[in-house]
């Protein structure tokens, strides 16, 4: 009994101990366990960034930019315009090169890559790949040529996708861009405008659409492990939208043929190496909706090289400019005369005053007006006309374009009419076309308390002197006076497509207001068919069509300086409207530039070669 108990208490004593030493054991665990713990917590903390890179280093890591396509420009019937092309960065991974020749046992890869690269690649020699083998050899982004076709990169990929090149070749991908590509480069280049770096519009359409013609970069990230297993995910980009055009490529044509040979011939007649004028203008555009279908402005330049200034200096003039000289006259050539211009429009106002009389009923078709050479005014001034030409009636006043009678008709519109209806026919306001550079005019135009607290005034201003206007502000509100008094505005851009094709936003044509009556417009148009058929209009007509229009002449400023800025708006058919032409030359180069038959022989270029483009027919072929 007594050994029982003795047993029992030395059991319960071993037991006692075995449990102190596995509390022990259990604790020395934890403690240890929680010693890593921090340990680990203390190297993530002061060490972590090392160790990444370390690992980091140990693989292949990729994080590139996927382009977006800026979206094309394209003309009304599909031609493209502006377009982005794919262009390649040749990319050499120095790192993996030397990775591959050392531990693979592939000395050689490193000339062969070498090798194989400049055969695909004329502009890239062996040297320039071992060379940067040897100066960077833990980089894994060295460009080795920029702008490289796809065609010469697919070439290089398929050989090393060969049986012939599997091997021979490593380290060397491609980066894919966008270049912007300009199919008719010297076509309405103010109108379309160019690109700079990252994707920028710099002047015309490619300014103005910038947000849309651009779209959102994707990315390609990820790593390939030892195992050559590849992590990568990918956001593709978001390409810029298409925008469509109510320009014309074949009337843009056109347009720039009859400038240039208008130009060449003047250049050419005054024995000098000048161009034909300081500035030559031309628009085209539907009087039914105010779509402009053509939009030139010389002297241009090619959207290949929009800062090359020969068109307008010599190189050894451009050699004396400075910096902000070159800027300056870079700016002067990017300019788009049509929407950017401001001038004195002349006699091409005179309709406006005339129209503006009918319609307040100063005017009847019965009102004559004699011309006795000019008017005097206060302070002695007096205001000539160019001729003596007696009795006119109304349409005559307007194919003579008699300044006196003009003049008169003013002084009974008064001041306040013809303030109004400046206003009504958009004069002093900006269109709102869509192209960058219009200017306001509103300080440009005279108040109605102007026109009032001096006569002289109004009377320079019946006849389109003493104010400032811009082409597409005065072709806009002519094509209301044309097309039965609705006032439209100008655009150039008729719808925006997303890559697919589907259309985006549609620009249907905008009605502003409504200017005058159907009965004023039609005695208009019969009015300036006059003009052109017997009138100061005549070297504008075409055989055969029936065709109306308004010359001008308008003395520049400072007066007195034989410089002159000479116009012709015309449009046909002259019962049904369908075009509207609008030439201007600043400054031709001739003694006399008090002539608006420079103007009218541009635009008798044009109708002959447009007229048939859009088949509108002959009178004679009409009444058959």
């Amino acid at each position: 009994m007594a050994e029982r108990r003795r047993r029992h208490r030395k059991g319960k004593r071993l037991f006692k101990r075995m449990q102190r030493t596995l509390t022990g054991l259990f604790f020395l665990c934890l403690a240890l366990f929680c010693f890593v713990i921090g340990r680990v917590i203390y190297i993530q903390a002061a060490n972590g960034g090392k160790y990444a890179r370390q690992v980091l280093s140990q693989q292949q890591y990729q994080n590139r930019t996927i382009p977006f396509k800026r979206g094309d420009i394209v003309d009304s019937k599909g031609t493209t315009l502006a377009t982005s092309i794919d262009v390649y960065s040749v990319v050499l991974d120095c790192k993996a090169l030397n990775t591959e020749s050392r531990t693979k046992g592939k000395e050689g890869i490193v000339d062969s890559t070498a090798r194989y690269v400049h055969q695909y690649f004329s502009d890239i020699s062996e040297d320039d790949v071992r060379n940067e083998v040897k100066k960077h050899p833990d980089s894994q982004y060295r460009v080795l040529k920029k702008k490289e076709s796809y065609e010469k990169m697919k070439a290089f990929e398929d050989f090393n996708d060969s049986d012939e090149g599997k091997g021979k070749t490593y380290g060397i991908w491609f980066e894919k861009e966008y270049e912007r590509q300009y199919p008719y480069p010297d076509l309405a280049s103010q109108v379309i405008g160019f690109v700079a770096s990252g994707n920028n519009g710099v002047t015309g359409l490619e300014n103005q659409y910038n947000s849309v013609l651009n779209g959102t970069d994707g990315r390609s990230f990820g790593y390939q492990n030892e195992d050559n297993s590849l992590e990568k995910n990918v956001i593709d980009p978001v390409n810029g939208y298409t925008i469509q055009t109510s320009i014309d490529v074949l009337t843009q044509q056109a347009v720039n043929q009859a400038i240039l040979k208008f130009n060449n011939k003047m250049a050419k007649a005054a024995g000098n190496h000048k161009r034909g004028s300081k500035n030559t203008a031309v628009l085209v555009m539907n009087p039914n909706n105010g779509q402009v279908y053509a939009m030139a402005t010389y002297p241009t330049f090619s959207l290949d090289d929009p800062r090359d200034l020969t068109s307008l200096y010599s190189k050894k003039k451009i050699k004396s400019m400075d910096d902000d000289a070159q800027l300056d006259a870079l700016n002067e050539l990017w300019q788009n005369f049509p929407v950017s211009h401001t001038y004195e429009p002349g006699s091409t106002f005179k309709p406006f005053t005339i129209s503006a009389g009918f319609e307040t009923g100063t005017l009847s078709t019965k009102s004559t007006f004699m011309c006795d050479g000019g008017q005097s005014f206060p302070g002695n001034v007096y205001v000539r006309c160019e001729s003596y030409h007696g009795i006119q009636t109304i349409r005559e006043a307007l194919m003579h374009s008699c300044n006196d009678a003009l003049m008169q008709i003013g002084a009974r519109v008064g001041a306040a009419n013809f303030a109004k209806y400046q206003h009504t026919f958009g004069f002093g306001q900006k269109t709102g076309i869509d192209l960058p550079g219009e200017p306001r005019t509103n300080t440009l135009v005279y108040t109605e308390k102007q026109l009032k607290s001096q006569p002289i005034n109004l009377a320079t201003n019946s006849f389109g002197q003493n104010f400032n206007t811009t082409m597409v502000q005065l072709a806009s509100g002519f094509a209301s006076i044309i097309n039965g008094g609705t006032l439209y505005k100008p655009t150039v851009v008729t719808k925006i497509e997303d890559e697919s094709g589907n259309t985006v936003q549609k620009n249907d044509p905008v009605v502003l207001k409504k200017t005058i009556s159907k009965t004023t417009s039609d005695r208009m148009r019969s009015y300036l068919k006059s003009v052109v058929t017997d009138g100061t209009g005549v070297k504008a007509a075409v055989k055969g069509y029936s065709i109306g229009g308004k010359t001008g002449t308008a003395e520049k400023q400072p007066r007195r300086q034989g410089k002159y800025l000479v116009s012709f708006i015309g449009f046909a058919p002259v019962e049904n409207p369908q075009l509207l032409v609008y030439v201007v030359v600043d400054e031709p180069n001739a003694a006399d530039q008090a002539h608006s038959n420079y103007a009218q022989e541009i635009a008798h270029d044009i109708f002959k070669t447009i007229l048939p483009y859009y088949n509108i027919e002959p009178e004679a072929k009409k009444k058959k």
